[in-house]
């Protein structure tokens, strides 16, 4: 009979080849790659083979390296670097690169990685370091994680130790990452409908106020995909309506959560739910689920379980205790019987009621029974694990950063901002750059949480943020006037919002297939822009821009407008190559730094020549479905992009249940073809039949030859919209598809005057 705790097990493969390993007395150094040395030291000679909190992997393949011990140093080369440790003073003397860099320091240049929260954040915050470094090598101090029993349960390490990891890449940041992923394990894949437009608000909904609001979205024709419901799903007002008793035995760590815990009467924690708000929780999940809405509930897991709770007689029962007495059971996620009930009783029935995952909030404080164990970790490692127990579920859950290796446990919630322009100034920098620690889903409250006012400007520039971010999650405090939905704003305003909320959905390919290769190669959504130009030093120097997947770079504007043009700018640097708007087509020729001014419609997205982009043709409602429709946006160039899709929730893929669509575009002289190629994989997982809108967006007129299978085919060709589109109906996952473009027109931009006399009119 399987244990309980068997899904909390891990898969890893912790020890390392004992021919990549170097022991001189109580110093081992193991070359895990030609660019990565983990250095250890303990008192007694006994080193960790064991998973650790952090890192699950150090059975790489064998890199090829030479080693001396001369004295007390020990020399190890490979091809790409050259490590020199003393093992007296236990220092790393110098690593030397491949391109003729000798470091010996080994802290400056840090590029940084993320912080634990954004909470009460009115601006920029410090970070922590990350594995990627300016200098050229970057150090990752593994010495005080936890390592991870056969149980799966985190515990002290046997014997006291450092445990450093030297990630010696160089400018190579993405094959540092990429290494680093290796050693820590990858990004799960995240479901389809994470991807999509979320709601969330801090508010005390009633039942039928909640359907109706998710009704206007739908009416509205604004897709939602995720229903957010905080943290008066459950009781809040503990002691007045179950008395003192319930309410003092709070149990908080910090000055700050006693005081929120004072000044919600103990009502933070809870697991049952508020049945004058939600007469029928049941129907009112399955009303969301009939809707296609998917459903996360807040919880704060730090007083325990109270007697009032509706699961309360069964887990006393479960603990060995008699429910009369009222026992308060504390919180304690290091204590194996309160894990168990605290899934199997407490949040069980919740899901097969229908949560579908869920919203870790905050007031855990940082120390359990177990020394050196964050119980933000132990939350995330064990709900991410729980919620997919069934081998079916894929794991997820929103929650704050824990350390390096949280990438394991998406999405991230970066925590209650502050609403004002400073909070979104730093969030594109802060999202980006979390991919130096391999963090690559973090979700943060866009428009801003609470501490600010209404500002029409500020909520319209944060959502063209959101659209452009990894999770895309409308979020706002209780405050009458801090709501979010695009009706309470201007007309102008809720216009530009609803068609970005309606894009965003629309990108799901794009953007799953970008989930796809951060689960298997390790790139993440947004990255710096450095890491595809590492030795350009405008690329370090335009914080706020980022590239958004493999075909496109964005420069949000996070400063308000000019008030006599009425238009925003933003400073870019344009890589060496030709880029286009996707908004306005302006052409930009690289490499070049820039200030680029939109007016509220817009904000600048420029694919990369030879883009290919693909979009769902209905931007209107929340399915999450694979599309029998697709819009692809094409751009001259030579390129080619495959499109990813499985079933979007389970975990089918990993039984060969997908699907690639391979799409490839070639310009010659004045033509260009593009292909679409039979789909590779699994064709149950994609609709039968499609149709595609192929818009060729820089190109204004041409002559149009489609052959499927060889044989011409009929099409349609749209020349209206100042760009070629090709319709072509009822294509078959087995087609081979060719379209040549001969005699092409190419968008060119417009007089620079006259540019700017239509910009500013």
């Amino acid at each position: 009979m399987p244990d309980y705790f068997d899904c909390f097990k891990i898969n890893c493969s912790p020890v390392s080849k004992k021919e990549c390993t170097i022991t001189a007395g109580d110093t081992r150094l193991t070359v895990l790659t030609p660019c990565l040395v983990r250095v250890e030291v303990s008192d007694d000679g006994c080193f960790c083979d064991e998973p650790t909190q952090a890192v699950w992997f150090r059975d790489f393949d064998n890199p090829k390296f030479t080693q001396s011990v001369i004295k007390n140093h020990i020399v190890v080369k490979t091809e790409l670097a050259e490590f020199c440790y003393d093992t007296k003073k236990h220092r790393m003397l110098y690593i030397d690169l491949a391109d003729s860099r000798h470091i010996t320091d080994f802290k400056s240049g840090n590029l940084k990685g993320t912080c634990r929260t954004l909470d009460g954040s009115c601006g920029k915050e410090p970070l922590e370091d990350g594995i990627v470094s300016r200098n050229g090598v970057a150090m990752l101090n593994d010495g005080k994680s936890l390592v991870i029993g056969e149980d799966g349960l985190p515990k002290p390490r046997a014997h006291k130790q450092s445990d450093d990891y030297f990630f010696a890449y160089g400018n190579d940041y993405i094959s540092a990452v990429r290494d680093f992923f290796k050693l820590t394990g990858f990004a799960p894949l995240i479901p389809r409908f994470a991807l999509g437009n979320w709601w969330s608000r801090y508010k005390a909904y009633t039942q039928e106020e909640y359907l109706t609001l998710m009704n206007r979205f739908i009416d509205s024709k604004i897709p939602i995909t995720v229903a957010t419901v905080d943290m008066d799903w459950h009781w809040v007002d503990v002691k007045k309506r179950f008395g003192k008793e319930a309410a003092k035995n709070s149990h908080c760590n910090t000055a700050k959560e006693r005081y929120f815990d004072m000044m919600s009467d103990g009502g933070w924690t809870g697991y049952s739910w508020n049945t004058e708000l939600f007469p029928n929780p049941q129907e009112f999940l399955k009303n969301l689920h009939d809707d296609g809405f998917k459903v996360t509930l807040n919880l704060h897991p730090a007083t325990g379980i109270r007697f009032f709770e509706d699961c309360y007689n069964e887990f006393a029962k479960f603990m060995g205790d008699d429910p009369k007495e009222k026992k308060h059971y504390q919180f304690d996620i290091t204590d194996k019987k309160f894990i168990e009930a605290y899934f199997s009783i407490v949040h069980k029935p919740l899901q097969d009621m229908g949560v579908d995952f869920w919203w870790i909030d905050w007031q855990q404080g940082n120390k359990t029974a177990t020394p050196g164990l964050d119980p933000l970790w132990a939350l995330n490692h064990y709900h991410s694990l729980d919620i997919a127990r069934d081998g079916k579920r894929r794991p997820l859950i929103l929650s704050r950063f824990a350390g390096a290796g949280s990438h394991r446990y998406p999405l991230g919630f970066s925590g209650d901002t502050f609403q004002n322009w400073k909070v979104l100034d730093f969030q594109p920098y802060f999202t980006s750059t979390a991919t130096n620690i391999g963090y690559t889903w973090w979700s943060h409250d866009i428009g801003g949480h609470h501490m600010g006012k209404k500002d029409d400007e500020l909520y319209l520039r944060w959502v063209q943020l959101g659209v452009f971010s990894p999770i895309m999650r409308l979020h706002s405090t209780s405050n009458e006037f801090m709501g979010k939905e695009p009706w309470k704003y201007s007309k102008s305003v809720e216009t530009v919002v609803s068609d970005f909320m309606r894009l965003r959905h629309r990108m799901l390919p794009y953007l799953y297939t970008m989930n796809y290769r951060t689960h298997t190669d390790g790139r993440a959504i947004c990255e710096p822009m450095y890491y595809e130009y590492p030795d350009c030093d405008e690329a370090y120097n335009c914080k706020n821009e980022y590239s958004f997947g493999s075909e496109l770079i964005v420069a949000p504007i996070t400063e308000p407008k000019n008030k006599n043009t009425l238009l925003a700018g933003t400073n870019a640097w344009i890589p060496e190559g030709r880029y286009t708007d996707i908004f306005n087509n302006r052409i930009y020729n690289g490499p070049m730094s820039v200030k680029l001014f939109r007016d509220d419609s817009t904000i600048p997205v420029l694919a990369k020549e030879g883009a290919i982009i693909p979009l769902g043709m209905n931007g209107e409602d929340n399915s999450c479905k694979n599309p029998d429709g697709l819009e692809i946006l094409i751009y001259r160039g030579s390129n080619s992009f495959s499109m990813y899709e499985d079933d979007g929730e389970t975990k089918e893929f990993e039984n060969g249940k997908f699907a690639f669509t391979d799409f490839e575009v070639a310009e010659k002289d004045d033509t260009v073809e593009f292909y679409i190629k039979p789909v590779r994989g699994d064709k149950t997982v994609i609709p039968t039949v499609r149709a595609y809108t192929l818009s060729f967006r820089d190109i204004i007129n041409a002559n149009v030859v489609v052959t499927v299978n060889g044989k011409e085919k009929e099409r349609k060709v749209i020349k209206d919209n100042g760009y070629v589109s090709v319709l072509l109906k009822e294509i078959y996952p087995e087609d081979s598809v060719k379209i040549t473009l001969s005699n092409t027109s190419v968008l060119k931009n417009t007089d620079r005057r006259e540019a700017l006399i239509e910009l500013v009119s």
